[in-house]
């Protein structure tokens, strides 16, 4: 199931906002374009931004007309500033970007045809390893869920977040795929409903057993003794394990303490910003209020009411049993097992 095409020059999109009432694509053909799809959420999950402004950074560094390095170099800038700037926290969408600008300066003394070449077969190798790493996830984590287990998952880390196969279903899909009997509890993920639009669909899609509840009931199972483990996706990992993942992971990660249920989170060594030592130095997007107080196009709240609306938290380390990546599955203390990583990956 892949939500991103790139096909003659062109992006393709799944436009995840339609889903699951309708399946369309979406064709960018400009960099403002995509960077437009990103901050409107036709594209979202951590990967799956990258991998697009990759694309973006490639449509506009071909779209631009001139033999003059000085420009060019100029112009790819400002497109990746344009792209940077669409969301702050998924780390990934800079870890991308700067690839891509790696490679073209990599190239620098090449003529500039030869460069978008360049640059062009980067992004495309940067979709094929996304699609690699998430098995390799997937791979890794399905060692962790027995045979009959139910899994509480939030918001969407499945294929519509990456490139293909998810990183948090990915090892759902893993264990699935190895016969294992795994029913998930999808928890609906409000203002945005990824859980229920997404997550659910995708599950369904792939008979893989699902039950949709709302967020607020999460706490109310586990106390039932029906979830035996949780995993989430992540959109920036700290050099010490603090995640950022969307809003109600962390209450969940405390539930599951209270709970003694193993808080699991699914995600590329690409998420983790070796840069900074914890949650609070991760940016937090706060997004339209309109998302909070309207369900489409029906208002569900008072007119002139003061919203709030971030649009991701962060887990302390000490809530996460482990760190499920390509390399390995990083236990605590996260700093150790994430710090042996930083020189080997990039």
């Amino acid at each position: 199931m892949r939500p991103i095409k790139f096909e003659n020059g062109a992006l393709r999109l799944i436009d995840q906002t339609r889903l699951p009432a309708k399946t369309i694509w979406n064709e960018y053909n400009t960099y403002t374009e995509v960077a437009g799809a990103i901050k409107d959420m036709i594209v979202r999950g951590a990967p799956a931004i990258g991998i697009t402004a990759a694309y973006g950074a490639v449509i506009g560094a071909n779209a631009v007309e001139t033999e003059d390095k000085d420009v060019f170099f100029n112009k790819l800038d400002e497109i990746i500033g344009t792209l940077k700037d669409t969301r702050p926290t998924a780390v990934n969408l800079f870890w991308a970007l700067e690839r891509i600008r790696r490679k073209a300066l990599e190239f620098k003394n090449s003529s500039i045809s030869h460069i978008k070449r360049v640059i062009t077969d980067e992004a495309i190798e940067m979709d094929k390893e996304d699609v690699d790493t998430n098995r390799l996830i997937g791979a890794n984590g399905s060692k962790l869920l027995k045979d009959g287990s139910t899994v509480l998952t939030h918001c969407n880390a499945g294929a519509l977040a990456t490139c293909d196969y998810g990183t948090a279903l990915g090892v759902i899909r893993a264990a699935h795929e190895k016969g294992r009997k795994i029913h998930v509890f999808a928890d609906e993920t409000r203002p945005y409903l990824q859980g229920a639009r997404l997550t659910s669909w995708e599950l369904k899609e792939d008979g893989i057993p699902v039950t949709l509840i709302c967020d607020n009931m999460a706490g109310f199972f586990m106390k039932q003794g029906e979830i035996d483990a949780c995993i989430v996706g992540a959109d920036r990992i700290a050099s010490n394990g603090d995640t950022a993942n969307k809003i109600g992971t962390y209450s969940l990660a405390v539930l599951a303490r209270e709970n003694n249920i193993p808080f699991y989170v699914a995600a590329p060594i690409s998420t983790i910003d070796f840069n900074i030592l914890s949650g609070e130095d991760i940016p937090i997007e706060e997004r339209n209020k309109r998302e909070v107080t309207h369900i489409k196009d029906i208002c569900i709240a008072p007119e002139g009411i003061e919203v709030r609306n971030p649009a991701f938290d962060i887990t302390p380390n000490e809530y996460i049993t482990a760190i499920i990546t390509e390399k390995a599955v990083l236990y605590p203390a996260f700093k150790d097992s994430i710090g042996n990583l930083s020189g080997c990956c990039f």
